[in-house]
């Protein structure tokens, strides 16, 4: 293979060369861009949000907190990060193994930077941070790499979008996100994908709590994809440290997704927390994981992994495991996975609703972003939005 260009997986070929995208305000960016953006929660008009960052293929566009919220929270690309604070070298890399798979190689060796967002000390940050990772040429390979530094006693929600262009129909993205959430830190973090047909998607992702620590995560996937892959791992090593997951996925088309969470239990009281709702349309491909290992005697956690099948062809395999690896951690799980009953859709349509409103509204009950922890309500809406958007195509 030329330097311009991987060869991966299953033998998928992908480019390395792309156009050098110069910096610009959010509100100057094409668009077209601009409004697939806007479809994963992020706001170029920047209302309501504390700071951004906006990568386009291998291009760092923009990167800059609100003025309001200076020396309260900090936000660069890594590779300025890196330039800004030598420090930061024992942080990158030192959750995620880059030898893991070779996603993760790649990454290492043919990194095209990636988000650094820094809260400082004790600093709440009342409005979310965004970021952006955006794929605007096709069949493009892009591997960021993101450090995320929740410092002791901070607070802050951070929403990124991950997206591409409306004529890719390809690519391969690959993200490293390691978080550190810090003594008494709270991070909630929402992403939402919107990938497209023939997308392969490789989020390798790391958590590390620290004593009283809390991690939020929601994630939201409604579009097609042709692969995803992953399996975030939160290590709760922290006395009273708490890592919850939530995830809605709406698998479609020929998409193959197989996502999962894995928290492991280590420091005393810890807690962990999984909850997942996979539906699984036309001929989806879906397996969904979920693993509690519980390595300290007062330890507690659930998993809730639920799925929903729509149509004949389509495929859902559930995994909660619990591992107790001592006397007195307590697990537990709840799992199912079936077709819409058919009673629920006769009492609707004895409501009044036709069969197709019945099967919508069944289904976006299912899809509820009340599952989704610590939403602002405006996202939440968006959110809702989305659900009831991709019911009216599908349904």
């Amino acid at each position: 293979m030329s330097g311009e260009e991987v060869l991966i997986g299953e033998g998928w070929k992908f480019k390395r060369t792309a156009k050098a995208w110069g910096p610009c305000q959010l509100s100057e960016l094409p668009r077209d861009i601009a409004e697939r953006a806007q479809e994963v929660g992020v706001r170029p008009d920047m209302n309501d949000r504390s700071g951004a960052y906006f990568q386009i293929d291998h291009s760092v566009v923009f990167s800059r907190i609100q003025k309001a919220f200076e020396g309260k929270a900090e936000i660069m690309s890594v590779r300025d990060a890196m330039k800004k604070y030598k420090w930061l070298e024992k942080f990158v890399w030192s959750i995620i193994d880059k030898e893991a798979d070779e996603y993760t190689r790649l990454a290492a060796n043919e990194w095209d930077n990636g988000y650094f967002i820094r809260i400082f000390e004790n600093q709440k940050i009342t409005l979310p941070l965004q970021a952006c990772l955006f794929i605007s040429t096709n069949n493009l390979d892009q591997n960021v790499h993101n450090v995320i530094l929740a410092e002791p006693g901070s607070e802050a929600h951070i929403i990124t979008g991950c997206t591409v262009h409306p004529n890719v129909r390809s690519g391969l993205h690959v993200g490293i996100s390691e978080f550190f959430v810090k003594e008494n830190a709270k991070l909630t973090f929402t992403m939402i994908h919107a990938w497209g047909e023939e997308l392969i998607v490789r989020p390798r992702t790391g958590v590390l709590l620290e004593d009283g620590a809390t991690f939020v995560s929601n994630y939201v996937s409604l579009k097609p994809v042709r692969s995803l892959q992953m399996f975030p791992t939160a290590y709760c090593r922290g006395d009273g440290s708490r890592a919850v997951f939530n995830s809605i996925i709406y698998g479609s088309g020929e998409s193959k997704i197989d996502a999962g969470t894995k928290i492991l239990l280590e420091g005393k009281k810890s807690r962990g927390e999984i909850i997942s709702r996979s539906v699984a349309a036309d001929r989806a491909d879906m397996t969904a994981r979920g693993l509690l290992i519980g390595k300290d005697k007062e330890s507690r956690g659930h998993l809730e992994c639920m799925g929903l099948i729509l149509s004949e062809g389509a495929v859902i395999r559930a995994f909660p495991e619990l591992i107790a690896e001592v006397e007195g951690t307590e697990l537990s799980h709840e799992a199912a996975v079936g077709k819409i009953a058919e009673e629920q859709i006769f009492y609707l349509m004895s409501r009044g609703f036709s069969e197709d409103e019945a099967r919508s509204l069944i289904v976006k009950g299912f899809m509820n972003p009340n599952i989704l922890t610590d939403l602002p309500e405006p996202l939440k809406m968006e959110i809702e939005k989305m659900i009831e958007l991709t019911m009216k195509k599908k349904l």
